[in-house]
């Protein structure tokens, strides 16, 4: 509970608790502790304040009174219906069924990723591409579910590699839910180096939502992408220069620019930390609304690279503090774009609701908000569950769509164990965290670096990410500057794009 507080520095022999409804509580910058009550509502106070609560000294009425009480946290003004409303609303996801299905329609890929999380396979390996009757087989498991929103994201290896077979999943799908009703999108993650105008023409009528990675710097990016010279440029120019087009084709059709472009991914490795600033430039240049600052995995080739790639998570979080300063300071000169992790946090934090981000959640996504289909027609918890598979981990395998049933892979013994292991009241270190209800770590990833779901957070490299990025926001948040404030909150504005939907 006491994270970080140093009592007997600020005179205190420990806490009078009477006065007080539960609470956790942690250090987040020199003279500022943040208090977070159990519906997740917090209080920020100042070492006056804290004293002043540790003793029980709060008068009835006074500013601190009010903020505590704000907050839910004090024991005589609790609020147990509004408490119980609140938890309902960040766990609302609970129960809807897999709503993400991620579909590998091939494992062949064009491009050597230093660090490929999807375990690639040569041009030649025509053997991993995903046939009609199994695309067939997938998209009817998908629509089975009973969440009536239904996202299919297509990855691969290089996804336009198998064009054909994204296209036959596509029009079979809407031809499916013409009598199904669901909310179906369509999402494609590629890396754009084999997009044509035919193509683009293709994804953009068939109202297809586009996910390219950007890896910062040119150097940088075709050092980490590696793209053959057969195709006469770097990787990073063609990805920037269909990126722009893609852009284009959106405001030639008169949508919304801050709402539709391609939602462009970094992947952070050791060459990327000292150039933070020049990756924020590389996105705000391309006219990206966000950058999404993720840490490598631990997943795919990326397990036998790391000597080379990886780097300490001190290091990654201050490339994170610095770059996200920065956006912060463009923001204040009118430059719209925002950090997808700061933005996922401060959702849950400022707003109460969760975004449904499904690798920051609890429980985690993995088996009750997606499944993730190989090309052969075998089903995993999630994508990350699919790539053990190809490093030789069955361990997320649930079945597959030649002779599972949709109740026997959601109710399969693998989803209830990870939605046990993704609640995070249930493990140490967790329990008390002041970040409980806005955190969240996929068990498959505890599996890969710890050897067990059930995760030791203190020896978590992703808990720290998670942990030192909270903390970089509380203290941000502390600092009571009024336009940083603003800025934070317009980050978690969410506004529906429908255009991509079909069948709405």
């Amino acid at each position: 509970m006491s994270a970080g507080v140093d009592f007997a520095a600020l005179g205190l022999e420990g806490l009078r608790v009477d006065h007080a409804a539960p609470f956790r509580m942690r250090r987040v910058a020199e003279g500022a502790t943040v208090l977070t009550a159990l519906d997740g509502r917090f209080a920020i106070l100042d070492d006056d304040e804290l004293r002043a609560f540790a003793r029980g000294e709060v008068e009835e009425g006074s500013p601190l009174f009010e903020k505590l009480a704000g907050a839910n946290l004090l024991a005589d003004s609790f609020d147990v219906p509004a408490a119980a409303e609140m938890l309902r609303a960040r766990r609302s996801f609970v129960g809807a069924g897999p709503n993400l299905h991620v579909f590998v329609v091939t494992l062949r890929c064009n491009t050597s990723c230093v660090y490929c999380h999807a375990s690639r396979a040569n041009m030649d390996a025509v053997h991993t591409d995903m046939t009609p009757e199994v695309a067939e087989k997938c998209v009817d498991f998908a629509l089975s579910t009973t969440n009536p929103s239904v996202t299919i994201e297509f990855q691969g290896g290089e996804p336009l590699v198998a064009f054909d077979v994204m296209k036959h999943v596509i029009e079979y799908a809407l031809e499916r839910n013409a009598n199904l009703g669901k909310e179906l999108e369509f999402t494609l993650v590629s890396n754009l180096s084999l997009m044509d105008e035919e193509k683009l023409a293709y994804l953009i009528d068939r109202r297809v939502q586009i996910c390219t990675s950007i890896d910062g710097p040119a150097d940088v990016h075709d050092q980490m992408r590696k793209l053959p010279k057969a195709y006469g440029e770097s990787g990073h120019a063609l990805t920037l220069e269909w990126t722009r087009r893609i852009n284009e084709r959106y405001r030639e059709m008169g949508l919304d620019e801050t709402l539709y472009h391609v939602e462009a991914l970094v992947t952070t490795t050791r060459a990327l930390l000292p150039r933070w600033k020049e990756l924020v430039d590389t996105y705000v240049d391309l006219g990206c609304r966000a950058l999404f600052l993720r840490p490598l995995d631990p997943f795919g080739f990326a397990d036998k690279t790391g000597d080379r790639i990886d780097y300490p998570r001190e290091e990654y979080l201050e490339y994170y503090r610095r770059a996200v300063d920065y956006v912060i300071e463009l923001n204040r000169e009118g430059v719209e774009i925002l950090e997808r992790y700061a933005a996922i946090f401060l959702t849950k934090i400022l707003r109460g609701e969760d975004p449904n981000f499904l690798d920051i959640r609890q429980p985690a996504g993995a088996g009750i908000g997606q499944l993730a289909y190989n090309y052969d027609g075998q089903i995993f918890t999630c994508d990350e569950g699919r790539m053990l598979h190809e490093m030789g981990d069955d361990s997320f395998r649930l079945g597959d769509v030649h002779t599972s049933s949709y109740r026997d892979v959601v109710g399969h013994p693998t989803v209830r164990a990870v939605v046990i292991a993704g609640q995070l009241a249930g493990l140490p270190d967790c329990n008390d965290c002041a970040y409980q209800l806005y955190c969240g770590v996929p068990p498959v990833h505890s599996h890969k670096t710890q050897g067990s779901i059930f995760g030791r957070m203190r020896e978590s490299t992703l808990c720290q990410v998670h942990k030192g990025i909270q903390d970089y926001l509380f203290a941000k948040l502390a600092e009571g500057d009024a336009e940083t404030r603003a800025i934070l909150e317009r980050w978690t504005t969410i506004r529906p794009r429908e255009h991509f939907l079909h069948g709405a």
